[in-house]
């Protein structure tokens, strides 16, 4: 029976909720492991040199079967600031390089660390995995949902290990709670909500700017267009254009989304799927939403996002973001399970893995089935997002009665206009004039569950690929 956040987010609840897991929250994400010897080393590089390759490198230097061969970035700041980490770390300095295929010619690298944007996550795990080496790869796996599909076949075909940086599938909290739910204690779950709100500012405006001087850009680039600069920062607002990013969707909302397929037990693309929000608040150089709400119809089953990217106020005071899953015995938020009335029934404390530990183990073990996000997760969860942006792409301007009527005809298992009505209210809040820059209503995309493709829409399936720039070309399905 959907319920309204209304009935469901009691204050008594949420506050109870602050207080039980505080414990558990304050403690590190991952416990400690421990590694096998020394004499078991495996050779490594890192690829991609920016924010996450600066958390790959930190936390691999601290075991001491690992041993850095390389970093690699087309920008050689990067390559430079990365390597001093490294020696910071006490670890030999590795080889610097700007182009990925060097470390894929050299046959003593067991392993690849892919901390590219996104646009080249695919492509770099495919052509690893095909010189031999095992792939963890950062999320989302892949730019579109053919390479998602492609990179899940290649692994198949050489036997490697490839493992997805959804590093929340090795929190034992979340295991803990998934396992609860398998039991049925907390009865039927219908909903599950994927909650993302992060103030974005705006990038600057359009324009045409030079690349910095220590980037290669043709590697840069690599399997996108070769394309001028037009905004003004080169690293990470690529998240923001269509041709390298997935918006926030793809950036951190993936990671919910995750762990919402996790507990609902879905696979695949589900029945449908709409879209609808904007690029809200400012005008700049920026193409990705910036608010943006997803419906994801499994049947019995609804996956709902929400994503927000302008001041807001939290979900709620005592859950800012997260999951949150919906039960006929009541609700699991965050890490806690309360009644249908509020009450705090059970928390759970269940003690983690180290994410890289555990790929770093399936690599020596050869044991796929170990994977705490084995790389078919990390597509299926990868491949929402994209549904969820292509819904958008191909989506017009509507004012909020045409998307209320156009919500009315779901039948999901989510209150949707409660729903639409808080990101109305949001926005009022942020003194958007829906007037003059309207939201966009996506396209209701009906899904072909064996071709992983769209049913009766040519436009959309257009959409799960790209074209590619020789040599930088994603093969097809193998």
């Amino acid at each position: 029976m959907p319920l309204s956040r209304r009935q469901f987010l009691e204050d008594s609840m949420l506050a109870a909720a602050a207080a039980a897991t505080a414990a558990v929250v304050s403690k590190p994400a991952f416990a400690a492991e421990t590694t096998p010897s020394a004499g078991e080393k495996l050779t490594v590089a890192i690829i991609g040199c920016g924010i996450r390759g600066k958390a790959h490198a930190g936390a691999l230097a601290a075991f001491p079967d690992v041993d850095i061969a390389y970093v690699c970035d087309p920008d050689s700041r990067r390559t430079a600031e990365l390597s001093k980490q490294i020696v910071a770390a006490g670890r030999p300095a590795p080889k610097q390089v700007p182009d990925l295929r060097t470390i894929n010619d050299d046959k003593s690298v067991d392993a690849v660390f892919i901390c590219t944007c996104n646009h080249w996550h695919a492509l770099a795990a495919i052509w690893a995995m095909q010189a031999g080496k095992h792939a963890y790869v950062e999320k989302p796996v892949s730019h579109n949902i053919h390479e998602g599909r492609v990179m899940v076949e290649v692994a198949r075909q050489t036997g490697r290990i490839c493992q997805t940086g959804t590093q929340n599938r090795s929190r034992g909290d979340m295991a803990e709670a998934v396992e609860y739910m398998r039991q049925g204690k907390l009865g039927q779950v219908t909903l599950a909500r994927s909650i993302v709100y992060g103030r974005r500012g705006a990038i600057g405006p359009l324009g045409k700017y030079d690349v910095p001087a220590e980037v290669d850009y043709n590697l840069w680039c690599g399997p996108s267009p070769l394309a001028p600069l037009t905004r003004p920062k080169l690293q990470y607002d690529w998240h923001w254009v269509w041709n390298t990013g997935n918006g926030e969707l793809g950036n951190n909302n993936v990671h919910s989304i995750d762990l919402c397929r996790w507990g609902l037990g879905i696979t695949g693309l589900g029945k449908s799927m709409m879209s609808y929000g904007g690029r809200l608040g400012y005008s700049d150089a920026g193409q990705t939403p910036n608010s943006q709400v997803c419906i994801f119809d499994f049947g019995d089953k609804t996956l709902v996002t929400e994503t927000r990217g302008l001041k807001t106020n939290p979900f709620d005071p005592a859950l800012k973001d997260g999951t949150i899953f919906v039960g006929t015995e009541g609700y699991i938020a965050s890490n806690a399970h309360f009644d249908r009335d509020g009450k705090l029934i059970r928390t759970f404390t269940g003690k983690g893995v180290n994410h890289f530990r555990n790929f770093l183990d399936c690599v020596k073990s050869g044991k796929r089935e170990d994977l705490k996000a084995e790389i078919l997760e990390g597509h299926q969860s990868t491949a929402l997002c994209h549904g969820g942006n292509i819904s958008y792409q191909l989506g017009q301007s509507a004012s909020p009665a045409e998307i209320r009527a156009a919500l009315a005809k779901l039948k999901v298992h989510d209150d949707v206009m409660d729903t639409l009505d808080r990101t109305l209210g949001y926005l009022n809040d942020n003194q958007v004039d829906l007037g003059k820059t309207p939201l966009i209503l996506g396209a209701h995309l009906q899904i072909d569950g064996e071709r992983e493709a769209f049913a009766g829409n040519a436009q959309a399936n257009q959409m799960l690929t790209r074209e590619y720039r020789k040599p930088f070309e994603v093969p097809d399905r193998v």
